[in-house]
């Protein structure tokens, strides 16, 4: 199992504990944690199911640079982390 977290900046808006969801893509985790929590898909994806630019995705500490294809195979023990990518000065 892959285990998914999605942090405090998201959870605020809906409440998803840490999920673990069937090993696959990328793509195919996420739509997996968030068929679980509907209502934070369009705070993580665009209208074309890409991660938004607002949004940051770690795979086992490893920030995703690609953010459409989505094809980077997850196995058994790997852990995915969705962050609110925030800016400021």
């Amino acid at each position: 199992m892959v285990t998914v977290e999605f942090a405090a900046s998201l959870r605020r808006h809906v409440e998803c504990a840490p999920q673990n969801v069937a090993a696959g893509s990328l793509r195919v985790v996420l739509e997996a944690a968030l068929a679980v929590a509907p209502e934070l898909r369009h705070y993580v994806l665009d209208d074309q199911d890409n991660i938004r630019k607002h949004v940051a995705v770690f795979v086992n500490k490893t920030m995703v640079l690609d953010r459409q294809n989505l094809t980077q195979a997850l196995a058994s023990g790997d852990r995915v982390l969705v962050i609110q990518a925030l800016t400021g000065g």
